[in-house]
């Protein structure tokens, strides 16, 4: 791709966070790959930022309620997503808050119910590790995947 210059950046930068929520981290790699000095990225992001195209915790919101309604991600795993995506700890915090707790306990139930299903072991403590594993792998907290263990496979 040949190099942009800083205000096609703009427009073409404007124009993919107009269709999709985008991090500052995202764009600014995006600007970086499309050959643009540092100088003039901090501005493209700056008058992205004032012009509402960008925002970090718009972003993390609807990563977070994405993630967790479509993918059935746990708040750990979303977590260390939006941490790879350089969103700030406090704007991570807010955006699983917004999560429904009791939502988030369904989805972990129907979760386990739909593993369980799929495991042929007669072994009830291999049969435990496994969902517990398979739970911890999808970015849910040990203490509630314990509990919840232990009113469904009771």
């Amino acid at each position: 791709m040949k190099n942009l210059s800083p205000q096609e950046a703009l427009h073409r930068a404007a124009a993919l966070c107009s269709k999709s929520e985008y991090s500052t981290a995202e764009i600014d790699d995006k600007l970086s790959a499309w050959g643009i000095a540092k100088s003039d990225r901090i501005e493209i992001i700056e008058r992205l930022t004032n012009e509402k195209f960008i925002d970090d915790e718009r972003f993390a919101r609807v990563f977070a309620s994405d993630k967790f309604r479509f993918n059935r991600w746990g708040k750990i795993k979303i977590s260390y997503a939006l941490q790879q995506k350089k969103v700030s700890a406090p704007q991570i915090r807010k955006a699983l808050e917004q999560i429904d707790s009791a939502q988030y306990e369904q989805t972990l139930i129907s979760l386990i119910r739909e593993k369980a299903k799929t495991l042929n072991d007669t072994d009830d403590y291999q049969r435990r590790n496994k969902i517990y594993r398979f739970a911890l792998s999808r970015g849910f907290e040990p203490e509630l995947i314990s509990r919840i263990l232990h009113l469904e496979i009771s």
